[in-house]
């Protein structure tokens, strides 16, 4: 009895980690959606509202863009907390925060992280070019990323359930 209840709980923990693997790369595609939505709505509120930079950073928190929203949100935080800080530095500091919780690929976290260095140093009309610029990055990631999803997804749901179920078959 203690064997199947075992046996059990091997196969559950493996297949609910590659349920795991297969979420990540759902929340990958998401998450570059959520980037570029909120890089669009930055573009508008720069170079159309003329908005100052902390503000605009604001009216991305608002909108429900998920943890995008919240680093944005963060970061117009920083501006308040840290008198005198640039942006980059408060990007630097955001980035810090929420690095681990994102699920992107290393080029991609980088892309951010230039993102901070360009953003606020510039003229408008340089600064939508830089968003336009991030914007199709992001979007040729999202394409990628939606293509390995499609192509891997099921794949790690089932190597999950099959990695257990062979343990479970090498214990008894």
């Amino acid at each position: 009895m203690l064997k199947l209840i075992g046996a059990g709980l091997v196969l559950l923990s493996s297949t609910l980690c590659g349920f795991q693997l297969a979420k990540r790369l759902s929340d990958r595609t998401l998450l570059l959606r959520e980037i570029q939505m909120a890089l669009q709505l930055l573009e508008t509120e720069i170079c159309y509202g003329s908005t100052p930079l902390q503000v605009a950073f604001q009216k991305v928190s608002v909108m429900d863009l998920g943890l995008i929203s919240k680093m944005f949100g963060r970061c117009g935080q920083y501006f308040d907390e840290l008198d005198g800080a640039t942006t980059y530095e408060c990007w630097e500091k955001t980035m810090h925060t929420y690095t681990p919780k994102l699920a992107l690929k290393k080029a991609e976290l980088e892309w951010l992280q230039h993102f901070g260095q360009i953003i606020g140093n510039s003229d408008r009309d340089d600064q939508r070019k830089h968003l336009q610029l991030m914007m199709a990055q992001f979007k040729k990631s999202e394409t990628e990323a939606r293509d390995d999803e499609l192509k891997y997804e099921k794949m790690y749901k089932t190597l999950g359930f099959l990695a257990g179920a062979l343990i479970v078959i090498l214990m008894l």
